[in-house]
């Protein structure tokens, strides 16, 4: 069965953004919002592993709850600035067993097989240990959905241009199929107020999150582009469209060892 995402390009796509400058509010509100979940544990934890490391300081800051803290991340440079190094989430070979918590910051969204790269996070962590992970959800992008339709409406052929997201409720059931308990699953839903289409598009370059699907569109003409600028302008009010993005917040727990 082909492959749902450019794995390649995943990585490039993280690059640009490392060389150009990420935009990382979106990805700082979902880090902050791990941190605030492991507080309330009031435990401290001996080996960390960071999945995901759009900003530097993040081990750092990690470093408070865990004694030692280990950075993957998809895109060469973002796992190279945070001292780590470079994974693809459904293909690595996962230490056992390493880690009493996981955090998996916004990446598990673009792997092709969530299933088996949830299986080889709990396959890496010990008893007792607790999984945190934040990812795009089904609800995200709605506008540029509809503006993409447009464009497409002038050719007369659908086409992939923007990635397929898991829905809320299918996670709970992958968790336990991976061999986690009690998981739970909440919806953060983040809305964003922008001036123009190109100006959406370019924070998405900053976060590395334009599309890696392999059966993208090569190209896209001048006027499928005009009127996708349209349609969203159109969706907006005040010279102004909100955008939402959605983010899936995970937690769940390895068994203690009966």
């Amino acid at each position: 069965m082909p492959e749902l995402f450019d794995m390649d390009m995943r990585a490039l796509r993280r690059d640009r953004a490392a060389r150009t400058g990420p935009e990382l509010f979106l990805y700082e509100r979902a880090f902050d919002d791990c941190l605030e979940r492991i507080a309330l544990h009031q435990r401290r934890f001996e080996r960390a592993l960071l999945l995901g490391c759009p900003s530097p300081p993040w081990p750092d800051r990690l470093c408070d709850t865990a004694g030692t803290v280990d950075v993957l991340d998809p895109g060469p440079i973002f796992a190279d600035r945070a001292g780590g190094h470079i994974v693809v989430e459904d293909a690595w070979a996962a230490e056992r067993p390493a880690y009493d918590l996981v955090l998996a910051v916004g990446t598990l969204d673009t792997v092709n097989e969530l299933q088996l790269a949830l299986q080889l996070i709990r396959h890496s962590m010990a008893d007792g240990g607790m999984f945190l992970a934040a990812l795009s959800g089904g609800e995200t992008l709605p506008q540029l959905r509809a503006a993409m339709r447009a464009a497409d409406a002038l050719t007369g052929a659908a086409a992939p241009h923007i990635h397929p997201r898991i829905e809320a409720a299918a996670l709970s059931p992958l968790l336990v199929n991976a061999g986690f308990i009690d998981p739970v699953v909440d919806v953060d839903r983040v809305a964003v107020s922008y001036v123009s289409l190109d100006r959406l598009i370019r924070d998405l370059r900053a976060m590395g999150a334009t599309n890696i699907l392999n059966a993208r569109p090569r190209f896209v003409g001048k006027a499928s582009r005009d009127a996708a600028a349209r349609a969203f302008a159109d969706a907006g009010h005040g010279g102004r469209t909100t955008e939402t993005f959605e983010i899936l917040h995970l937690a769940a727990w390895t068994a203690e060892k009966g």
